[in-house]
């Protein structure tokens, strides 16, 4: 009985999350208005089948991440509806703030997802193209032959501006913002990493550069572009892109490996590579969302999902924003692993079994990398390769 009434109570969290009365499947979704993108409704799992995913998470989120010092939440699900979620820990160590499913975590380069997708709406929309080149937005760069979507894939052959803004004399008693290091760039043109669209490069620059270009093609704030765009439609109502002004004060701090806080640096006004805040639960909205075709096309996630990196072998790779394994099989998992800071995190998609594995900390842990492994739980001997 205790069992049954478990199952019920989880059954009753999923329906409240996902919204009452849709009788919508994978795929489809009913919209209340022009402004709301209701979720799939959670696919059905059997009691059996529940037990058993469930278990196999628990005891892994007690074994390799609880034990061994986690301070974060975890959420897993799978058809959307959620198997195991719980938050270990306080949000400020110091205050002794208990972490909640409304407690907001630095996604560090998860953040990349949202940029990445941003840019393909506006390519809905008709208002830039993937082969757009920076010059088209940026004339006073001196990078030739660089397109919007070199950028997304990481092939640009761009500098990274986590160093050389440092290295070129930047005053880091003073935030930087995405313009200065496009002045940088366009001042200084520090030396890349070779020639664009010959080999895989993960740079923030690209990201930093992307947002602007949000701002530029939509003519709004990034913040307010994806506040509009995807957090308010899909009541990601705890998540917000990062506002030193706004939020620095009530952002959830995060911490080193020994629980030391992790002060503001001149690096953390920068968006688009970086500094969207949010949480398990909204991050299993957005999840869930790129299941239908009403916040984008097949084609455009279909293209967001190809690999655009094949000169070396092996499953791993990276799409317009996802990092990716492909198996000889045809089967994909997409996903984005983020850090900066004390802030850690996992963000795994396995598509083709709709299973979704969300682990953020705010206090630095390597063994959130190791989450992987939660895969196979659903997929016995899957290994998903990362960075």
């Amino acid at each position: 009985m205790k069992f049954l009434s478990f199952i019920f109570s989880v059954f009753l969290l999923s329906i409240l999350m996902f919204g009452c009365g849709t009788s919508a499947k994978k795929g489809n979704t009913s919209i209340t208005d022009s402004s709301e993108i209701i979720a799939p409704k959670p696919g059905d799992i059997s009691p059996a089948d529940f037990k058993r995913y469930h278990d196999g998470v628990q005891e892994y989120f007690e074994q390799k991440l609880v034990k061994r010092g986690f301070n974060g939440g975890i959420l897993v699900a799978k058809e959307g509806r959620i198997i195991f979620e719980a938050y270990q820990g306080y949000a400020n160590l110091k205050t002794k703030d208990t972490l909640t499913k409304h407690s907001a975590f630095h996604l560090a380069s998860v953040s990349k997802t949202f940029t990445g997708m941003a840019i393909l709406k506006l390519v809905e929309m008709n208002k830039l193209s993937l082969s757009d080149s920076l010059q088209k937005f940026f004339p006073a760069l001196s990078y030739k032959d660089i397109t919007v979507r070199e950028l997304l894939n990481h092939r640009s052959g761009l500098p990274n501006y986590t160093h050389f803004m440092e290295n070129l004399g930047w005053n880091k008693k003073q935030y930087s913002s995405n313009q200065d290091v496009l002045d940088y760039l366009i001042k200084f043109s520090p030396p890349g990493t070779g020639r664009p669209n010959t080999h895989f490069s993960y740079c923030n620059t690209n990201y930093v550069l992307l947002a602007l270009i949000i701002e530029k093609t939509s003519k709004m704030p990034y913040a307010d572009f994806l506040q509009q765009t995807f957090f308010t439609p899909l009541h990601m109502d705890d998540t917000y892109v990062f506002s030193m002004e706004k939020d620095s004060a009530t952002a959830m701090p995060s911490y080193d490996a020994r629980g030391r806080p992790e002060p503001y640096m001149f690096l953390d006004t920068n968006f688009g590579d970086k500094n969207i805040y949010s949480t398990p639960s909204d991050l299993l909205k957005w999840d869930q969302a790129l299941y239908t075709d009403k916040l984008f096309s097949k084609a455009t996630l279909d293209e967001a999902y190809t690999p655009y990196s094949n000169e070396k072998a092996g499953v791993r790779n990276y799409g317009l924003g996802w990092r990716m394994n492909v198996y000889p099989d045809g089967k994909k998992v997409i996903y984005h692993n983020g850090w900066w800071h004390g802030n850690n995190n996992v963000f795994i998609r396995m598509i083709r079994d709709s299973v979704t594995i969300i682990v953020l900390g705010n206090k630095y842990n390597p063994l959130i990398y190791q989450s992987k492994e939660i895969a196979n739980v659903f997929d016995s001997g899957l290994k998903i390769e990362d960075e």
